[in-house]
């Protein structure tokens, strides 16, 4: 078909950046220059990002609660993103309503509601957007997590059962449908499988890589992997006057390969910039040490131990268990700030009860003392240390615990009496270890309770300031 019976239609895309800006600058300037070479060719371009976009591990994201990172893709020029579980649940209700208020595009979000009255919606589910004449409908979708958003006073619909009632509706309006797609590969795959008119998925959440796009019958999956490591495009050729689909390129341009003259410079400054402010606001002063608390990964020190203890008190259970690991370093003598806090405990992990009977609680202290967990690097659920580390315990005691390689029943006290394998007792822990498979018996655990949307570290706050 000759050139001037056709419509091309470019797409740029990223994912789950989680805050990594140290390529931020190059993928601005990539953006621009390919958006230039677009207009040149007479190309029409949309530009989306598909969550995870914040990462509160970052003091960009900490001090300004990811006010600054909207503002980074406000001077992008972004078209549209939709949230992840990142933006989702680690903000407070009225943190993420505040946070898109200043943007400068449309984030597109349709199995998350508001129920309160009077409440105005941060999102929409759904935009048409009409380029070179062409109408492209464009869904967004983020995973479902009903117990941490229920928690946090949200409500979230299955995904599924959300697309299938707004897919229909854009459908009918759109030569092109899009969607954003923070679910991950499997349910992009099963999108595909079971929806039909959905053209394209731009994915994230699992951090894969589609460096040609891959195709589950004729929707055309994409993603970029993680951490702004690669920038995603597609070429949408269509027949100018039917505007159906003759063709779509995937590509992704790996960023770390790219010349630094690249780099944009006024997103260098505004980064700068807001390094700065973060800085000060997360200056404000917490406690005076009066002399150094350590932290040692495998070996008893005081810091964790005072975690551990706090963290009892906080969440008022019978005893309490975290690892060292949680905590990326100690703190010096003299003026400590929130700072120093985020600095040595930036994760998204937040306190929980769970209720284990004796017996699952030992065969949990056999897992905990179990040196592949104590030594496990591990990256996931929240976790932006190193190492699991030594576990710290408040409330327990264990016998001869660097001695032996398995406990029983008698080897355990209690806040001082024997364990009882019958009762039930309830445990301060992270949420961390709810998830995967660390330990299972909390895992499984059939009650469990989140605190949100305080984080590890407001315990670890709340302690200090009473030092």
């Amino acid at each position: 078909m000759e050139p001037s019976q056709t419509i091309n239609i470019r797409l740029f895309h990223t994912n789950d950046i989680h805050s990594h800006f140290e390529t931020w600058p190059t993928i601005v300037g990539l953006l621009k220059s390919k958006r230039e070479l677009a207009k040149g060719k007479g190309e029409a371009t949309l530009t989306f990002d598909i969550g995870d976009f914040v990462d509160r591990f970052h003091p960009i994201s900490e001090a300004t609660l990811g006010k600054g990172n909207v503002e980074l893709l406000n001077a992008a020029q972004f078209d549209a993103v939709t949230i992840g579980n990142n933006e989702g649940i680690t903000l407070s209700k009225s943190e993420l309503l505040n946070l898109y208020a200043d943007a400068k595009f449309e984030v597109l979000l349709g199995n998350l509601t508001i129920s309160d009255v009077d409440t105005k919606s941060f999102s929409k589910p759904y935009k048409i957007y009409e380029k070179s004449g062409v109408k492209i409908g464009v869904i967004g979708l983020t995973v479902a997590y009903p117990v941490f958003y229920e928690t946090l006073g949200w409500s979230i619909k299955d995904p599924f059962e959300a697309l299938n009632e707004i897919l229909p509706i854009v459908r009918e309006q759109s030569d092109l449908v899009i969607i954003l797609s923070h679910l991950g590969m499997r349910d992009d795959q099963r999108i595909a499988e079971q929806f039909s008119g959905v053209d394209i998925i731009l994915g994230a959440h699992t951090h894969h890589l589609f460096p040609n796009g891959e195709y589950a019958g004729e929707t055309l999956l994409c993603g970029t992997g993680k951490h702004g490591n690669y920038l995603g495009e597609v070429l949408i050729t269509l027949n100018k006057e039917s505007k159906s689909i003759i063709n779509t390129e995937a590509s992704v341009t790996e960023v770390h390969k790219v010349p630094k003259y690249y780099q944009d410079e006024t997103t260098k400054i505004m980064l700068a910039n807001l390094m700065r402010l973060s800085g000060e606001i997360l200056s404000e002063p917490v406690t005076l040490l009066t002399s150094n608390m350590s932290v040692n990964w495998f070996k008893d020190s005081p810091l964790p131990k005072l975690l551990a203890s706090a963290l009892r008190q906080w969440t008022k259970a019978d005893v309490s268990i975290l690892n060292s690991g949680i905590l990326l370093d100690g703190l010096a003598q003299g003026h400590v700030n929130k700072g120093d806090i985020h600095r040595i405990c930036p994760h998204p992990i937040n306190p929980c009860l769970v209720h284990l009977s004796g017996m699952e609680l030992l065969d949990a202290l056999n897992r905990c003392e179990d040196k592949e967990l104590t030594h496990l690097k591990m990256k996931g659920f929240g976790f932006r240390g190193k190492v699991i580390g030594r576990m710290v315990y408040d409330g327990i005691m264990i016998v001869d615990r660097d001695k032996k390689r398995h406990f029983y029943q008698e080897d355990i006290f209690i806040n001082g009496e024997g364990l009882d394998l019958n009762r039930k007792y309830i445990i301060g822990t992270l949420d961390l270890f709810t998830f995967g498979h660390l330990i299972p018996q909390i895992r499984d655990a059939d009650h469990k309770r989140f605190f949100m949307p305080e984080f590890i570290r407001d315990v670890l706050f709340w302690a200090l300031k009473s030092v």
